[in-house]
């Protein structure tokens, strides 16, 4: 069920159509039918590697890797992966926090023939069972920190998975911070050697014990997969997305060609964002590489930390959530850390509120570009320019080879007029090949060539589109559409407002109705008649949350999204009582 079926010449570019809205308005120096030439992944490094040896690729609390250095751990990890039985469709697991060992085992991976299946360190052990349960995988990857290592034993010990290779965290620092990590916080770390199924793990020094010949296996782009990546089970069961060496290549390609501003060998990115997330997997890592930028990276996000580092390293290029860019905004001490260095911010992984974007933009100077995609798309679909005019509240047009259709809800056959709301759908090299082991969820997905998104919105005549909301989040109140985001920016435009999610609860009257969590900025106060009266101007009565609570906090996914599940659930069981 994958794309690659859309017509391409010799030289891999889409044949235009006059009919695209977005080619009247597309980005000056930017060609939509940009040539994309589908390829293996971890090409990407072994070309940086090539090209710049010396650029320094890793930077990891202070400690420095080059392009050659990473390549060659890169060839022994792949020569290692092989001589324990990684071969052309093994799935790898990789349980990693962000550092060299995720970059270097993600392509050694690939290079050896294997799949990886990306899998979040915050996971609980029944979720990862059914990861690795579902998606096959054969070895895990991890680190010796307790946090990591224990979970994995408890995977080993119960069944669901057969083994494990373990690295060494204190052996990714600095000599310095090596030390003093095993002197100041050694109960961090586990005994792997004297753990009970230590004679179901394999060792990094084993892995390495090599001279790097890899016997790299034949690839075709189109079919062969490159990464099992699960969505996040927000509308029930998680599913893995098959993205293939070509989506997950053209998409790499894809950036290159929307951002010609950056320069390889030149940049400088900053890695907040965790690796095993599609967002951070293409935008930080895969396109980090393939520009032979320096990738800045970040094993645990802690803002004052990340502030310093910011400051110190002076990163060019900062991809992230709007919960990033709105702590960053109202960080305390903002003025005493230097932002000059930041060509662009680039926002992904949630709407992007229009107060976020122009008050970060207003205090910090730096632009910064909304894009928008999904796990099924390799991820990114659409993005606004780098340079030249942004639509506010915007997603952008579709990035080169991409088509954008709006189709009508609940007949996703018909196409909608410009400036009616549908179901936003996407054709591209970048899309996945359909869901793992899952032949109905794929044909439901899919309408012709056309990933459906789950996504509302509406394309502008310059090709523009704009989301209203989520499907899944969408409101029916009183027999009206409410849009959950609709709400959310009212309320963001109040000034003592730092974050706020809405979502439907049963009433009695109206069938659902809006309820608005909000959290205010540290020092300001406001009540909920406050607010009740500011959004009665800007929002019609249907549209009025039947109720506002305010929280100290408001649950977030593991890359910052705000999250409205444990709101929702929460809703469930206090109505159930």
């Amino acid at each position: 069920m994958n794309n690659s079926n859309l017509p391409v010449d010799d030289l891999g570019a889409m044949p235009e159509k006059s009919g695209y809205p977005w080619l009247t308005a597309y980005p000056a120096g930017i060609s939509w039918n940009a040539a994309l030439q589908p390829t293996s992944v971890h090409l990407l490094l072994e070309q940086s590697a090539n090209k710049y040896p010396n650029r320094t690729c890793t930077d990891f609390l202070g400690k420095c890797l080059t392009y050659s250095n990473i390549s060659r751990l890169v060839d022994r990890a792949a020569c290692g992966l092989q001589q324990i039985g990684v071969k052309k469709g093994t799935k790898v697991g990789l349980f990693l926090p962000n550092s060299p060992t995720f970059i270097i085992f993600y392509y050694a991976t690939l290079k050896a023939g294997g799949v990886v299946v990306n899998f979040n360190p915050l996971y609980t052990v029944e979720e990862l069972t059914f990861q690795v349960e579902d998606s096959e995988t054969d070895v895990m990857v991890t680190l010796d920190l307790k946090l990591l290592f224990d979970k994995v034993e408890a995977l080993i010990e119960q069944g669901p998975l057969k083994r494990a290779i373990v690295c060494s965290f204190p052996a990714l620092l600095p000599s310095f911070k090596s030390t003093l990590y095993k002197l100041l916080k050694g109960n961090d770390l586990a005994k792997p050697k004297a753990a009970r199924i230590a004679d179901k793990l394999i060792f990094e020094e084993q892995i390495f014990a090599n001279d790097g010949r890899v016997d790299v296996p034949s690839i075709t782009p189109e079919e062969d997969l490159a990464v099992l990546q699960y969505t996040g089970g927000t509308t029930g069961t998680p599913k893995g997305a098959m993205l293939t060496h070509a989506a997950v290549s053209c998409n790499v390609q894809q950036l290159a060609a929307w951002a010609p501003e950056l320069k390889p060998g030149e940049e400088r990115m900053m890695g907040i964002l965790p690796f095993f997330h599609v967002f951070a997997m293409t935008v930080v890592m895969n396109f980090g590489v393939a520009t032979a930028a320096e990738l800045i990276i970040v094993p645990k996000f802690e803002l004052d930390q990340a502030m310093k580092l910011i400051n110190k390293t002076k990163p060019t290029v900062m991809p992230g959530v709007p919960t990033l860019f709105n702590a960053i905004m109202n960080y305390p001490k903002l003025s005493s850390v230097d932002l000059s260095s930041l060509k662009f911010c680039l926002s992904g992984g949630a709407p992007l509120p229009l107060e976020i974007k122009r008050g970060f933009e207003g205090l910090t100077g730096c632009k910064l570009v909304e894009g928008y995609g999904l796990s099924e798309t390799s991820p990114v679909a659409t993005a606004n320019p780098l340079e030249g005019p942004v639509k506010e509240g915007s997603i952008g047009q579709p990035v080169p080879g991409t088509i954008l259709s709006i189709r009508e809800l609940g007949n996703p056959e018909h196409e909608m007029a410009l400036g009616e709301n549908g179901e936003i759908c996407i054709a591209g090299p970048q899309v996945m090949k359909g869901y793992w082991k899952r032949p109905k969820e794929t044909s439901d997905v899919f309408i012709g060539e056309f990933l459906r998104t789950g996504d509302v919105g509406y394309m502008d005549d310059e090709g523009f589109t704009f989301i209203v909301d989520r499907l899944k989040d969408l409101i029916i109140c009183s027999g009206y559409n409410v849009y959950p985001r609709r709400i959310e920016e009212a309320i963001y435009e109040f000034p003592a407002v730092e974050e706020v999610t809405v979502i439907g609860i049963a009433d009695e009257y109206r069938g659902e109705a809006p309820k608005a969590f909000v959290k205010l900025k540290d020092g300001h106060t406001a009540t909920i008649e406050d607010i009740f009266k500011f959004l009665e101007p800007k929002i019609s009565k249907i549209e009025m949350p039947a109720e506002i609570e305010f929280r100290d906090e408001l649950p977030k996914t593991m890359i910052g999204k705000l999250s409205k599940k444990e709101l929702k659930q929460e809703e469930v069981e206090r109505k159930g009582r």
